[in-house]
């Protein structure tokens, strides 16, 4: 990112110094390398300096906030797996009413769950449960 705000202020000075864009373009080639801007964006920058833009920074884009993936969220999740651990992706993600995807993400990556012959199992056991196991061996073998 710091790179693209460094190009934008050559693009700049470039504008400032009367360059064309072509000429430009290949300065920042020179300078950049195989990082540079391309050159639709060389020219797309060139044209906001010459409208009168002051700021290097990207305008903030309207869209969807990404709220889909919270703690909160991940808690439902938790509860709704441990409740009833036989219901499908597709279900527990109409449960919570999120896109499919996160609801599989949360699942595999958040809770270290993956689907075993109908149910959702824990990926990893807890150094807790590794103990439990244990002890329970231990005592049958008795």
């Amino acid at each position: 990112m710091e790179e693209k705000v460094q190009q934008c202020v050559c693009i700049n000075f470039c504008f400032c110094l009367g360059k064309i864009g072509a000429g430009m373009y290949k300065m920042l080639q020179a300078a950049f390398g195989e990082s540079c801007l391309s050159r639709s964006k060389t020219f797309e920058w060139y044209s906001h300096f010459k409208n009168g833009r002051r700021s290097f920074e990207d305008d903030p884009r309207p869209g969807r906030p990404y709220t889909s993936h919270n703690e909160e969220i991940v808690a439902r999740v938790r509860e709704i797996i441990h409740t009833d651990q036989c219901l499908t992706i597709e279900e527990v993600a109409e449960d919570i009413e999120t896109a499919l995807g996160t609801c599989q993400k949360i699942l595999t990556e958040e809770l270290q769950m993956k689907h075993v012959s109908a149910k959702f199992v824990l990926r990893l056991l807890t150094a807790e449960q590794k103990d439990d196991r244990v002890s329970i061996c231990t005592d049958l073998r008795e």
